[in-house]
């Protein structure tokens, strides 16, 4: 799993992006599926965790094509950044 989080514009504009350029691009590089969240404290921060390896994440995000889906998405304050994972637990 990655936990991707960035700044947007516009929802409807990155949504518009996410689902369909980015699906393909992300499917593409080994992603599995997506769930996205609206971040509480800040209207204009998505969350999203991806069904995804870091190898995966890694192919994606140097992928040149990946630049221009993410200015199409509409992110104010650059590329998604990822979350350091560090540790497991269960329950």
């Amino acid at each position: 799993m990655v936990l991707a989080t960035a700044k947007i514009g516009d929802f409807d504009r990155f949504w518009n992006t996410f689902s369909t350029k980015g699906a393909e691009k992300r499917k593409q590089h080994g992603c599995k599926g997506a769930h996205v969240f609206r971040d509480p404290n800040e209207s204009d921060r998505v969350w999203a965790i991806f069904d995804w390896d870091e190898a995966g994440w890694q192919s994606f995000t140097s992928d040149p094509e990946v630049p221009a889906i993410f200015q199409e998405a509409g992110f104010t304050q650059g590329p998604p950044k990822s979350a350091e994972f560090l540790r497991q637990h269960d329950a």
